[in-house]
């Protein structure tokens, strides 16, 4: 039987498929251990188990359709993988290394992963740890519910409580062929950027490392157990050797881990890998396994422990170590293919449902080299359609609220929104799988530097090792330069055509993950005024669709945050004709790209073309540096500064085809006399030239400012050619003065995400 620790909370875990001796122990019960061992004496005959594995299931329960890349295997195949290996050896344990549920398809999702959690119990899970997904609606939930419905328990050695004691039995001691083997649980230390804080209020997470190790050494001391296990919900950042053992979070934990571990079943980075690692502090070397995710492979490690060794680290040798591809490769098993099919009929009737439709795909970004099972991987540190298109939608369901701008986390995008011939139909299935955290969506009083920090944030923070790239909602752009320092990449931002102030409180839409500081976006949680909306994320999709009547959804595939570095340091003055002025630019196209996309970057001064580039299109892989290209242009005569000079002036940057524009502040010199150089493409409105004179906006968002002599303005008194929407571009068919000292309102006009949408109250 398996006897629970007074020290940690337990939950009935149900019936067992097979029956054998276990213990529950933690730290602080070191005398109930000591009666455990003293009525369960190892053998000495060495006995080889099979260690069986996986992480991040994520609620994959059904399988691949037949293809080049199909991958996943379904949780009947990875169920008949089990029952395989135990047909084999009946000293088989099955493990996993944590998010069995959680950003799981909408078979699994629409019926809160209950599904999945059966199909587990069924298969027969030994022990699992918990996964931050396991948290995505909050530890009451997976204390309560999830544990609940689980008939396995969980383990965990480094989530500890406010007073320090440990919040989960750090481990359990599985008897299987007469030998004891321990399985220790970890959670990556990133957790608390990783889920909404109000989630995991009142705990902390610790060291992995020195968690594990002080529980590894009380087994030993114990002797608790002939073998001990760690199952580590955390893992290398890519597949190679190298990442797996060298300089970095997770070769520290590989190698610095008690040797006393003989093998690492490790998981959160869905990468594929399987190794021998030395320990640090000596010893045989042990299995680092990680199957990749969705149930594509399945972890085998077979091990040989003799229980009458005297050294603790010569009582197991690793006899073989692989990772066993799942896809077609095993008889489904039937019990769980029951369970699946069911979990099928629920699923495609609740998601049949046509909400509305799209005119194209909206898709996340991607990397250009997949995954060790070939399949692609998302660009996290990209912008793209579907980020921008969320963040749109959650704009126009809290304009009621106020809110004037919003922001989406990438993490929160789990699935492309594909058009779906013939008439792009969207069905609630396909709007979940979006987004199946059920977050709401709360609108938070930020200033304008709170805002530009939180664009800093994107880039590796506390806490965090990558980058993030926020779906913004239309009307905010903003221009960066990723060479800069920490804290200060972030240079232009502007809503609606106006800079953001810095001093003005703005009112910012973000799901409930953001507005506790999720992902490390801490500027989020700014003590301010957090409006909960109420509204779940889906609801206001449905909301959106709703309120189509019937009008398809355009991507937008206009960048709204662009690089730009290098830029020629202006001389004394500013620059002059002849002068030769160069800046390297980046982030100029999304990936997935219009169809009537120039490949050019072009640059002007009031609608006069400086120069044009070519763009790079490649993908660099978790980088939003996509589009890049050098921009150089020679002063010409005629479009520096008045002789009241120097001036700065805004050099707008256009990619045809796409809507991305930009605007480049640059410095130019006083002029000798004031010459207007015809514009490439005239409007029909002639401009004039004042003499002087004040004009509110005479630089976009910079408030009231001295228009110098000699600048180029339209009859109306709007300036000519700067890039702005809506302003025509005017014919030099000839120039008047205006009088001294007369003045021009410039109109931003504001762009919103839908006219026809109506606000919903919250």
């Amino acid at each position: 039987m398996r006897i629970s620790p007074p020290s940690s909370e337990s939950v009935p875990t149900g019936g067992r498929r097979r029956v054998r001796g276990a213990a529950l122990a933690s730290v602080a019960t070191g005398t109930l251990l000591l009666g455990l061992v003293a009525a369960a004496p190892a053998q000495a005959v060495p006995v080889t188990i099979d260690l069986v594995g996986i992480n991040d299931f994520h609620g994959r329960l059904e399988a691949d359709a037949p293809g080049a890349r199909a991958s996943i295997a379904g949780a009947a195949v990875l169920a008949g993988a089990v029952k395989s290996v135990e047909a084999q050896n009946p000293n088989t344990l099955f493990v996993s290394a944590g998010d069995n549920i959680g950003a799981s398809t909408f078979t699994s999702f629409i019926q809160d992963d209950e599904p999945t959690l059966d199909a587990l119990n069924a298969m027969g899970l030994d022990v699992s740890t918990p996964g931050n997904h396991e948290f995505d609606k909050g530890q009451d939930d997976f204390n309560g519910r999830v544990r609940a419905n689980s008939e396995f328990p969980y383990v965990n050695a480094n989530i500890l409580r406010s007073d320090g004691t440990p919040a989960y039995d750090p481990y359990v001691v599985e008897e299987i062929g007469g030998v004891r083997v321990a399985f220790i649980g970890a959670l990556t230390e990133t957790m608390p950027t990783l889920v909404s804080p109000a989630g995991i209020e009142g705990l902390t997470f610790a060291p992995v490392v020195e968690s594990v190790n002080a529980v590894a050494d009380d087994i030993v001391a114990a002797d608790a157990a002939d073998a001990i296990v760690l199952l580590l919900h955390e893992g290398a950042e890519t597949g190679s050797l190298d990442s797996v053992t060298g300089d970095n979070a997770f070769g520290e934990i590989a190698r610095g881990v008690s040797g006393d571990v003989s093998a690492i079943f490790s998981g959160h980075t869905h990468q594929g890998y399987d190794y021998l690692v030395s320990p640090s502090d000596g010893g045989p070397q042990r299995a680092v396994v990680q199957t990749g995710s969705y149930g594509t492979n399945l972890a085998r490690v077979t091990m040989t422990v003799d229980p009458a060794a005297t050294d603790f680290r010569d009582r197991v040798t690793i006899a073989s170590h692989r990772l066993v591809p799942l896809y077609g490769a095993f008889t489904p098993d039937p019990t769980v293919q029951a369970i699946v099919a069911s979990a099928v009929d629920v699923a495609a009737e609740r998601g049949a449902e046509v909400i509305g439709s799209i005119s194209d795909s909206f898709n996340r970004a991607y990397n250009a080299n997949p995954d060790a099972n070939g399949l692609p991987v998302s660009n996290r540190a990209g912008e793209s359609t579907l980020g921008n298109f969320v963040a749109d939608i959650q704009l126009s369901s809290t304009t009621a609220s106020g809110a004037q701008l919003a922001f989406m986390n990438p993490g929160g995008l789990r699935d492309d929104l594909p058009f779906v011939a013939p008439d792009g139909d969207v069905t609630y299935k396909a709007a979940a799988a979006v987004q199946p955290f059920a977050n709401t969506l709360v609108v938070v009083d930020m200033t304008g530097a709170e805002i530009r920090q939180v664009l800093e944030q994107q880039w590796p923070t506390a806490g965090r090792t990558s980058t993030l790239k926020l779906g913004t909602s239309e009307g905010l752009t903003y221009t960066y330069d990723p060479t800069a320092a920490a804290g200060s990449r972030i240079a232009a931002v502007s809503l609606d055509g106006v800079a953001v102030d810095d001093a003005t409180i703005y009112k910012v839409t973000v799901n409930s993950f953001l507005a506790s500081g999720g992902d490390g976006f801490t500027a989020f949680a700014n003590g301010r005024a957090h409006a909960d909306s109420g509204k779940v994320d889906l609801q206001s999709q449905l909301e959106y669709f709703d309120a189509q009547a019937g009008d398809p959804s355009d991507p937008d595939f206009a960048s709204r945050s662009v690089g730009v570095s290098g830029l020629t340091a202006a001389p004394v003055g500013g620059f002059a004709a002849g002068d030769t002025v160069s800046m390297t630019l980046s982030s100029l196209v999304l990936q997935q790209a219009a169809a009537d996309a120039s490949g050019t970057v072009t640059a002007t001064l009031d609608g006069v073309e400086l120069a044009s580039a070519p763009i790079d299109e490649t993908i660099l892989d978790n980088s939003d540096e996509q589009g890049r290209a050098t921009v150089t242009f020679v002063v010409p005569e005629g479009i520096t500064a008045p002789a009241a000079g120097p001036v700065t002036r805004q050099v707008v940057l256009s990619v045809a085809g796409t809507g991305t524009t930009a605007s480049v502040p640059v410095v130019f010199a006083a002029a000798a006399a004031p010459v207007v150089v015809p514009p490439t493409d005239p409007g029909t409105t002639p401009p004039v030239t004042t003499p002087g004179g004040t004009v509110p906006g005479t630089t976009p968002g910079s408030g009231p400012g001295t228009t110098p002599a000699g600048t180029v303005r339209n009859a109306d008194g709007s300036l000519a050619f700067t890039g702005q929407d809506g302003l025509g571009l005017a014919a030099l068919a000839g120039l008047v003065l205006m009088l001294a000292g007369g003045s021009a309102l410039v109109v931003a006009r504001r762009r919103r995400l839908r006219a026809t949408v109506t606000p919903t109250e919250g």
